[in-house]
C-alpha cells in the first residue's frame, strides 16, 4: 500500500480509505463489515429520530433531546454518506469516484465527527426539563440551541479545510489514487496545525464532557433529592461521551501519527480505527434505546401502534386504548356490564312480576294478620 512520494512532498497519505491493499480476504471482508455496520446503525438512528420527533410533536421535548436528535442525525449522515465511500474504495483497491469526491470526502467526514464531539460537549449546558408548549404548538428547542448548532457546524466545517486543500487524484499506472500530499513549503505550518487540530476538536471536548458528567453523576447520586431520576440521563450522556472517546481514539491517533511525519502505523491498525469510527455511530442509538427511559418507552409505544394498525383487519383482535388511567377503564367496564344486564330479559321473572303487578288487596283483608295481633297486644 505504499505510494511513490515526490521529492517536494513532506508526507503522503491515502484519502477516502486505504488503497492498494493486498489480499482478496481484506478486499471482501472490509466492505461486508462496513455495509453491516451501516445498515444496523442507520436503522437504529432512524428509530431514535422517530421517537424524538414523536416526543416533540406531543409537547414532551427538551433541550437534551434536541441535541441528541442532532447527534443521531450526524451519525446517520456518517453511515449513509461516508462509510459507503470507504466500502467502494476497499473493494476497488483504487480510486474510482472522481476528483470532487476525492477532495471532499475526508473533509466532510471530519466535519461530521467534530460536530458530533462538540454537540455532546454542548449537552453539558442543556436542561433536562421539558420545553413548555405555546399556543402555536410545542417548541422544538430554545433559540440558543439553534444558534449553538449553527456555530458548531461552522467551526466543524472550517477546521478540516486542509483535508480538502491537499487532497488530489494522482495516476498510478493504469489506475488512479486519491492521496493527501503536503508540500515542503507548508510542512512547518501544517505540523503545528495537526498538533492543535486533534487537541481542540477531540481531546479537550471529550475530556471536559466525561469529567463533567462524572462529577454530575456523583453529585446526583449522593446529594440530589431524587437521585435515581436525575442520574439516569446523566449516566446515558456519560456513556455516550465515554464510548465516543474510546472508539475514536484509534482514528485520531493514527491520523496524528501519520501527519506529524512519523513512520506509518500498521495497516491493520488503520483498518481497525476506521471500522471503530463507523461502529461508534452504530453504538450510540443502542445506548439510547437500552438506557434512556424516554426512548425505550417511545419505541414500545410505536411498536404497539404499528401492531394495532396491522391487526385492524381482524375484528377479534382489538387493541385497547392507552388513554386514561386504570380507574376509568374499570368504571367503563362496570357500566358496560350493567347496561348489558338491563338489556337482557328473563321470561320467567317477567311473567311473575306481571302477575303480581295486577293483584288487588282489599282493605279488610290483612295479608299479614300476625302483625295486627302484635299491635293489639
Amino acid at each position: 500500500m505504499e505510494t511513490d512520494r515526490p521529492a517536494n512532498v513532506s508526507f503522503s497519505d491515502f484519502v477516502g480509505g486505504v488503497q492498494l491493499l493486498r489480499g482478496e480476504d481484506t478486499r471482501t471482508a472490509m466492505p461486508v463489515i462496513l455495509i453491516g455496520i451501516c445498515v444496523s446503525g442507520a436503522v437504529g438512528n432512524l428509530l431514535v429520530l422517530l421517537v424524538f420527533l414523536r416526543d416533540f410533536r406531543n409537547g414532551k421535548g427538551s433541550e437534551v433531546k434536541a441535541l441528541l436528535a442532532s447527534v443521531a442525525s450526524t451519525d446517520l449522515v456518517i453511515l449513509l454518506l461516508c462509510a459507503p465511500v470507504r466500502a467502494i474504495t476497499f473493494y476497488k483497491q483504487t480510486w474510482t469516484l472522481g476528483s470532487f469526491v476525492c477532495s471532499t470526502t475526508d473533509w466532510f467526514q471530519h466535519s461530521c465527527v467534530v460536530a458530533k464531539t462538540l454537540i455532546l460537549a454542548v449537552t453539558t449546558r442543556a436542561k433536562h426539563t421539558l420545553v413548555p408548549s405555546t399556543a402555536a404548538g410545542p417548541l422544538y428547542s430554545p433559540a440558543w440551541i439553534h444558534a449553538v448548532l449553527a456555530f458548531v457546524w461552522i467551526v466543524s466545517m472550517m477546521f478540516p479545510i486542509p483535508q480538502m486543500l491537499f487532497a488530489s487524484v494522482v495516476p498510478h499506472g493504469s489506475d488512479a489514487l486519491c492521496v493527501s500530499q503536503v508540500s515542503e513549503c507548508a510542512s512547518d505550518f501544517m505540523s503545528l496545525f495537526y498538533k492543535i487540530y486533534p487537541t481542540a476538536t477531540f481531546v479537550v471536548p471529550v475530556s471536559f464532557t466525561v469529567a463533567y458528567y462524572t462529577k454530575s453523576l456523583h453529585s446526583a447520586v449522593n446529594h440530589a433529592p431524587s437521585p435515581q431520576q436525575q442520574s439516569k440521563v446523566t449516566l446515558v450522556l456519560l456513556c455516550l461521551s465515554g464510548a465516543l472517546g474510546l472508539m475514536l481514539l484509534p482514528e485520531w491517533g493514527t491520523f496524528t501519527w501519520i501527519r506529524l511525519g512519523y513512520n506509518k502505523p500498521p495497516v491493520g491498525l488503520i483498518l481497525f480505527a476506521q471500522v471503530l469510527l463507523y461502529a461508534c455511530s452504530s453504538l450510540s442509538p443502542v445506548i439510547l434505546m437500552t438506557m434512556y427511559d424516554d426512548v425505550r418507552q417511545g419505541l414500545i409505544s410505536i411498536w404497539f401502534i404499528a401492531t394495532c394498525r396491522g391487526s385492524k383487519q381482524l375484528p377479534s383482535n382489538k387493541c385497547p386504548k392507552t388513554e386514561g388511567n386504570g380507574a376509568e377503564v374499570g368504571t367503563n367496564a362496570v357500566a358496560n356490564a350493567g347496561s348489558a344486564e338491563q338489556e337482557k330479559t328473563f321470561p320467567d321473572v317477567e311473567h311473575f312480576w306481571t302477575g303480581r303487578r295486577n293483584t288487588h288487596v282489599e282493605e279488610e283483608q290483612d295479608p299479614v294478620p300476625w302483625e295486627r295481633e302484635e299491635k293489639m297486644l
